[in-house]
């Protein structure tokens, strides 16, 4: 949803709900307030996954190596490039991170606060650092929409086929699905450890994907399309376990345009990706890494988020 509308429909407190009608009633009920499913969802993975809940400080085998742009451990090891191509009005700037992983599992997922459910929001900032994570991205936004298959760190937490979706696997493969065609505990029996539910798939077998740029993602309020020019976030995958994220900046002229979703899938093919897939973008676009946000979000600053992607320090 719009933010400045969802600050309209909440400015005012009691006039505004006096006053509101059914049409209000519904968009509040449904973008704005948070609804919780799942409160603690630490505890609750654990239970799911019969471990026991526990914190990412000081985990690691040996002492990891960080500078301004890399990390380098036994679980991953990342390289951070910022790219800038054209000038003027038709500059864009993007930031690729190149990731490698030990294993699959290093990827994992968060939910702001903590909890799962509808319109429950925090900085990517904010949840990356409750988390231990080194590096973040956003994530597909999840709690915007109450529909999708949408699987975190092998636990299922909602299973309504909707749209064309991510799944990672454990073994360290990735593959583009089509969530109307099976259901979470198929996938989680095949071994599924995280689910995206946003899109469209960028890239496919190593090449652009034709009519990206018409697809309509979601047809509720507010959110009917993703085309044009914007602040974009993607992952694509290079091979097991070797992935690449990308964050480009948009909306600033002179320093970042923004992209199309063929232009987007056009940076991902040279960074050797064979399979791409777009994430939430707009104000939502971020990279963080050791601390600082990465790249320059088009609202002037963070925007709080659902869900990211990241990699415990």
């Amino acid at each position: 949803m719009n933010r400045r509308l969802a600050s309209s429909l909440t400015a005012g407190g009691l006039v505004v709900a006096l006053a509101a009608t059914g049409g209000t009633v519904w968009a509040l009920d449904r973008f704005v307030i948070p609804h919780v499913e799942v409160s603690d969802v630490a505890a609750y993975e654990a239970e799911q996954s019969g471990t026991t809940a526990t914190t990412t400080d000081d985990e690691a085998d040996t002492e990891a190596v960080t500078t301004d742009t890399t990390y380098t451990s036994d679980d991953a090891s990342i390289e951070i490039t910022q790219y800038t191509e054209g000038s003027g009005d038709d500059t864009v700037t993007s930031y690729v991170a190149d990731i490698t992983l030990s294993d699959a599992t290093v990827l994992r997922s968060a939910f702001a606060n903590n909890q799962f459910g509808e319109n429950i929001t925090a900085l990517v900032s904010e949840t990356a650092e409750a988390n231990g994570a080194v590096f973040a991205i956003n994530g597909d936004y999840y709690g915007f929409r109450d529909t999708g298959i949408v699987i975190r760190n092998g636990v299922v937490y909602r299973d309504d086929g909707a749209r064309e979706g991510l799944v990672f696997y454990e073994d360290g493969t990735v593959a583009v699905y089509d969530e109307t065609t099976t259901t979470a505990d198929e996938l989680l029996a095949d071994g599924a450890w995280n689910t995206l539910s946003f899109g469209p798939a960028l890239v496919e077998d190593g090449a652009v994907i034709d009519g990206i740029d018409e697809v309509e993602i979601d047809t509720n309020f507010g959110n009917h399309s993703i085309q044009g020019e914007q602040p974009r976030t993607a992952i694509g995958i290079i091979d097991e376990n070797h992935i690449v994220m990308v964050v480009v900046d948009g909306r600033e002229d002179g320093y970042s345009r923004g992209v199309t979703m063929t232009e987007l899938a056009d940076i991902m093919v040279p960074l050797g990706a064979t399979t791409a897939y777009n994430l939430d973008g707009g104000g939502s676009a971020e990279m963080w890494f050791n601390g600082e946000v990465v790249n320059q979000p088009s609202n002037g600053g963070e925007r709080a988020t659902s869900d990211i992607l990241y990699i415990a320090g």
